[in-house]
Order: structure tokens, then sequence, then C-alpha cells
């Protein structure tokens, strides 16, 4: 089966099986900062944009994206940046394995609220599992960022 989507701003044609999931897509046309954790919707380390929204790609039928545009972290490359130094700055970066898919959600509620609660920060970021930080130097960074923007 033959899909056309927009990876990160490059129109791409690929061949998949029926029952691929975008994640295995993803990861087989290059795109490695998707990462394969819990491969059961219930970790978030491979979360994706499509068309703005968060999605689980482990759980999405690339069928399903057909004509989408998909964004990855490298799509926001500059920003992931800046968010990254949020967390280094707080000690909230330790292996990394989550990070790429944090920051697209950060990214995502940033678009959707500007100027969320720290209740709203919790609410949105809940499925990204961190195995290494106790969550608060994440929502620590997270508020700095969204606060303070391009300060630090």
């Amino acid at each position: 089966m033959l899909v056309n989507i927009t990876v990160n701003g490059v129109n791409k044609e690929v061949n998949i099986s029926a029952g691929e999931y975008l994640l295995d897509t993803l990861r087989r046309i290059g795109v490695k900062s998707v990462k394969k954790g819990c491969n059961g919707s219930s970790c978030g380390a491979c979360v994706v944009l499509v068309d703005d929204k968060p999605v689980l790609s482990c759980s999405v039928l690339t069928a399903r994206v057909n004509g989408k545009r998909v964004d990855t972290v490298e799509s926001i490359k500059d920003e992931a940046s800046e968010l990254s130094s949020y967390f280094s700055k707080e000690g909230a970066d330790q292996c990394g394995f989550c990070n790429a898919s944090l920051a697209l959600m950060v990214h995502a509620l940033k678009k959707e609220n500007p100027n969320p609660s720290d209740e709203e920060i919790s609410d949105f970021v809940v499925g990204n599992i961190c195995r290494c930080t106790g969550y608060q130097a994440q929502q620590k960074a997270i508020r700095a960022y969204l606060r303070g923007g391009n300060k630090q």
C-alpha cells in the first residue's frame, strides 16, 4: 500500500503493509528520534504530531495518516534545544530517552494554551513516562520555559 505523508516538511511516498504502525514506518524511513518504548500506548516515548496534534505513533496505523503532516522533534529543533537547556538547568534530562516526545508535547501545549497553570501542564504531559526523574524537575523546567520564553 502506498501512502503520502509530509514528514518534517518533506513529502514522502512510502510503501507500507496494511497493518504497519506509524512508529515503525518513521523508524524505517530513518527518523530515529521517535522512540520505541513500551510498544503498547502507555509510555509516551513515541509521541509525534499529526497535523499539530500529539499522537502515540505506536498505536496509529500509518494508513490513517495518508495525506497528513507528521512532525517529529526534528521539525522543532530550535525550540527543543531551548527547552533542553531548561531541562539541564533543572536536572530534568538524565537519560534523555523521553526528551524528544516531551518536547513535542510542550510544543503542542504552548500552541494550545500559552499560559497554562501547573495543573494544566501536568495534565497535558501526564502520558510521558520518565523513569529517571521524579517529574518535579521536568515540571519546574517546563514551567520556566513556558513563562520565560527566550529568557533564562
